[in-house]
């Protein structure tokens, strides 16, 4: 596990829509684009192996900014293909907050952040006391069913808080604004309460099923 002493001041980020990262958690990606290659290339040759996982947001005018808040994850497999693409997995250390983004010198964006306030990332896995997994199974399957989508219901019964919850805020198909409500989910017990929210307003503007109580 990193530790708060190994995290650097400055490191690259990778802009992608709707791709979460959370700690602890982990998000397989195809890398191909030239510019991301040197990022990978780049990041192998470091000794913490961070990239920035971060939301892309949309200003006036059409202009595409960064959040403020994204994910480093730990380069930890990776295997490259007959025409040099790579498959990779970043597993999530911390969130961090962008304090300035770097220009210049890659092809790709680095930014310097700040990893202040988020202590709990470098931690153990945490625990929802409040959590009701039942209910909270019954609405997923409804919301399941609604999307077409399908799932391993025995393996999700049996995950712990922590890895449920999360692996369900990265792979649902929300919009990229509620995936950053996610992410900044202060707790875990935050998240499962955003989750829920952005669940049943889908069931309800989709398909009118009665909401969760």
């Amino acid at each position: 596990m990193i530790k708060a002493a190994d995290l650097p001041d400055t490191i690259p980020v990778f802009p992608l829509p709707g791709a979460l990262l959370l700690p602890r958690a982990r998000l397989p990606l195809h890398i191909f684009e030239p510019r991301y290659l040197a990022m990978l290339d780049d990041t192998l040759k470091t000794g913490h192996r961070l990239i920035g996982m971060i939301q892309p947001r949309e200003v006036p005018g059409g202009e595409r900014k960064l959040h403020s808040i994204g994910c480093a994850g730990r380069l930890t497999a990776f295997s490259e293909t007959e025409d040099g693409r790579y498959m990779i997995t970043l597993s999530g250390a911390s969130r961090f907050r962008v304090t300035k983004e770097v220009s210049g010198f890659t092809p790709y964006l680095r930014a310097e952040v700040n990893w202040d306030g988020f202590d709990r990332d470098l931690g153990g896995t945490e625990a929802d006391l409040r959590f009701q997994r039942k209910p909270f199974l019954d609405l997923l399957a409804r919301y399941f069913a609604a999307q077409g989508l399908s799932t391993d219901w025995e393996s999700l019964k049996e995950a712990e808080d922590e890895l449920l919850i999360n692996s369900l805020s990265m792979l649902c198909p929300f919009d990229p604004e509620d995936k950053q409500a996610l992410l900044e989910a202060p707790s875990l017990t935050t998240r499962r309460e955003t989750l829920v929210t952005l669940i049943e307003f889908a069931m309800r503007s989709g398909s009118g099923e009665e909401m969760m109580q």
